[in-house]
């Protein structure tokens, strides 16, 4: 399993978030010091979010994220108000490696559909769940639509990799929701990145015991809960 450590970046700086919630928000540096001190502990790919874009729909903080793609030297994804195509372009041409689309996948199946035929497996699916139901718009709003069923229409376009965030355990240091991500892999084949709440080493190997491809780490790193090269070690089977 891949280890992920998580930049969620607002107006230029690294932040994290209490359950999506934009009013419970904690500053912790600027984003390329922190994804340089992910490097240097082993990471071998990195998750950025912006989440001024995931908002407003659009690409606040592209410069911030293209100087961290261009300067750390491992691959990196990047969420967050992608919302047209040649958004997706400008970030695959300053190097990023996966797109991930979430509002706009659920909203612009014109769009998604286009992203997948142009960059292919360069395109991930955001699935941000609360409650059972995908939420929006930087997690601001229901979509009315069911997380599972939603997850088997992305994968019917040809979509292989899910980002799958509980918001109700995301920055509560609360563990992570297993039975999720088991329900999902039970019915689908696909690359899931399990995200929110993985406090301990015992929530990495759960997931690794899932059979989830991947696990997103946040603030169980920035607050010393979980050190981020012993899970790298441990996901690794080192």
């Amino acid at each position: 399993m891949q280890i992920l450590p998580a930049i969620d970046i607002f107006d230029k700086k690294a932040v994290r978030l209490f359950k999506g919630d934009y009013n419970q928000m904690t500053v912790y540096g600027t984003p390329l010091d922190i994804a340089k001190s992910f490097v240097e502990k082993g990471a071998s790919y990195i998750h950025l979010v912006d989440l001024e874009g995931a908002r407003a729909g659009e690409s606040s903080n592209f410069n911030t994220v293209s100087e961290v793609i261009k300067s750390v030297g491992i691959p990196c994804e990047i969420g967050g108000g992608i919302r047209n195509i040649s958004t997706v372009d400008k970030y695959v041409n300053v190097g990023a490696d996966r797109i991930i689309l979430g509002t706009s996948a659920v909203s612009d199946k014109a769009f998604l559909k286009e992203a997948i035929s142009e960059f292919g497996t360069k395109i991930a699916v955001g699935v941000d769940d609360r409650d059972g139901i995908v939420s929006i718009s930087g997690w601001t709003q229901q979509s009315g639509i069911p997380t599972i069923e939603f997850i088997g229409e992305m994968l019917s376009l040809g979509i292989n990799t899910i980002i799958c965030t509980d918001i109700s355990k995301d920055g509560a240091l609360s563990g992570t929701n297993t039975e999720l991500y088991k329900e999902i892999l039970s019915q689908y084949k696909l690359n899931l990145i399990a995200s929110g709440g993985v406090t301990s080493l015992d929530d990495i190997k759960e997931l690794i015991a899932c059979g989830t491809y991947g696990a997103i780490l946040g603030k169980a790193i920035y607050n010393g809960n979980i050190d981020l090269a012993e899970a790298i070690s441990l996901a690794e089977g080192r």
